[in-house]
């Protein structure tokens, strides 16, 4: 079962090619959504934020107050490395556990991870193929201030907070150009996915 790590730049246009893939048959995991799951109450991302966090980024319900979070991270780099290497071995080791399951139960050809912050974490280390999103930074601004009403000064310091779109160009194996229309981005991808899946054969 070959491994795909799915990255990209935020904005750029990764879930839709995510999706993409999952209507052309491919099983993807999506990182974002495990996080997710292990960040409800009680879980073990949030037993691990509260205890290292503390209770003010907590809502009085109990869960999470991801708005809160969110706000510290962009804005602390101290407190978002923190936050990354306390939570990203729990994620980790969630998703290894699911891989065996569908390799144990599925068996298919190749599964996606859905990751966006891929090459930041090391994740790329144990993704047999690296698959980049990719949109020029000037078309991140833009469509990041469209998508979440920010400003350009807020949209360019969460863009910065990742590792350059055009470093992980560099890095990826494949890169699957979404500055155009959706259907020249989906041509990509079926072309990509025949051909990996050819050379599997």
């Amino acid at each position: 079962m070959k491994k795909i790590g799915l990255t990209g730049g935020i904005a750029s246009g990764k879930s839709t090619v995510s999706a993409m893939l999952k209507e052309l048959g491919v099983t993807v995991i999506d990182a974002d959504k495990v996080y997710a799951g292990l960040s409800e109450k009680g879980n073990r991302v949030w037993q691990a934020v509260r205890s290292e966090f503390g209770e003010q980024y907590f809502l009085p319900d109990g869960q999470m107050d991801r708005k809160a979070m969110a706000a510290l991270v962009f804005f602390d780099e101290r407190a978002r490395r923190k936050l990354n290497q306390l939570t990203h071995p729990i994620v980790k080791d969630e998703i290894e556990s699911m891989l065996d399951q569908i390799e144990k139960n599925q068996c298919p050809d190749l599964v996606a991870v859905d990751v966006p912050l891929l090459f930041e974490s090391g994740w790329d280390k144990w993704m047999d193929e690296v698959w980049l999103v990719y949109i020029p930074q000037r078309l991140q601004i833009e469509r990041l201030m469209r998508r979440n009403d920010l400003t350009r000064e807020e949209a360019l310091l969460r863009i910065q907070s990742q590792m350059d779109i055009e470093t992980k160009r560099e890095l990826a194996h494949r890169v699957i150009d979404n500055s155009r229309s959706r259907n020249h981005t989906f041509a990509q991808v079926q072309s990509i996915l025949k051909e990996v899946r050819q050379r599997r054969k």
